[in-house]
């Protein structure tokens, strides 16, 4: 993350936490940065998670693509961004070599809370509950001596916590992937922002999945002939398209790039029930 000035004090770090930040789970968690409080230095996003049903901040690229992986995954519960370490010296057991002064204010000597990119809730195998902390850094962040200190303290941050944590380059990050969720994420907002009651919209996508079993034309075909046959507004049947992808009832390969261009025999139809997928989420 590119760095940003911020008048930062006793009073700001009070008025902060008596706002909530960094606290709260699912859709009351209150992100401990925002990006109102910075003047833009990058793409920065918005977003409203499926997960959560509450708006996401996000500073870079990385995060907002990282973001939308964790969407995808079944077993991830809940996503908190920029998520406080709240106490550091007190939390931390093993101080040893670790210069705390690097992050205070060098006005007020009032310390920054650090914060790691993202604290993620896991639904186990076994039905048990984890933790893991990932923090999202560039290659070139790796080589400062400032980063690789407080990279140093989240880790034994984390480590004093019992939780798993870990860096997250952009290298790892499948581009391809989180572009091809991002393309389908809004269709899993309410229906009646496409002018659809919800009974209307299961309706269409059970019709869509029905017609589209051993079809072989292109899907912008498909998508094309499914809204003249039901009189719908253009678009509305690639609308149906990404959603029933996002609820996981189509599958198509999330690693290519997905083509409207591409054949209805590359679509596989998942035999689960829609209401199933809804409640997961």
């Amino acid at each position: 993350m590119a760095k940003r000035k911020i008048d930062w004090n006793e009073d700001k770090l009070k008025k902060w936490i008596q706002e909530g930040r960094g606290q709260g789970e699912g859709k009351d968690y209150k992100p401990w940065l925002t990006v109102q409080d910075f003047p833009s230095k990058g793409r920065v996003s918005r977003v409203f998670g499926w997960k959560t049903k509450r708006i996401h901040h996000f500073f870079t690229d990385s995060e907002t693509r990282y973001f939308y992986l964790l969407e995808w995954e079944d077993d991830v519960l809940d996503i908190r961004e920029h998520y406080p370490l709240f106490h550091c010296e007190e939390v931390i057991q093993n101080k040893a070599g670790l210069n705390f002064d690097l992050f205070k204010d060098k006005d007020t000597g009032t310390p920054y809370i650090l914060s790691t990119s993202f604290l993620i809730t896991l639904k186990k195998p076994n039905g048990k509950i984890a933790y893991v902390a990932r923090s999202l850094k560039t290659d070139y962040e790796l080589e400062r001596k400032t980063a690789l200190e407080r990279l140093e303290i989240e880790r034994r941050y984390w480590q004093s916590q019992n939780i798993d944590w870990g860096i997250v380059t952009q290298k790892e990050i499948p581009v391809v992937k989180a572009k091809n969720i991002e393309w389908v994420h809004s269709s899993l907002y309410p229906a009646d922002e496409r002018g659809f009651t919800d009974e209307e919209v299961d309706y269409y996508c059970n019709a869509f999945v029905e017609k589209l079993a051993g079809n072989s034309t292109s899907i912008r075909n498909f998508t094309t002939q499914f809204d003249r046959l039901f009189n719908l507004d253009t678009g509305s049947g690639v609308y149906i398209f990404k959603r029933l992808i996002a609820l996981k009832r189509i599958m198509v390969d999330m690693n290519k790039k997905i083509d409207l261009n591409d054949s209805t025999q590359s679509i596989e139809i998942i035999n689960h029930s829609l209401t199933e997928r809804v409640r997961v989420l």
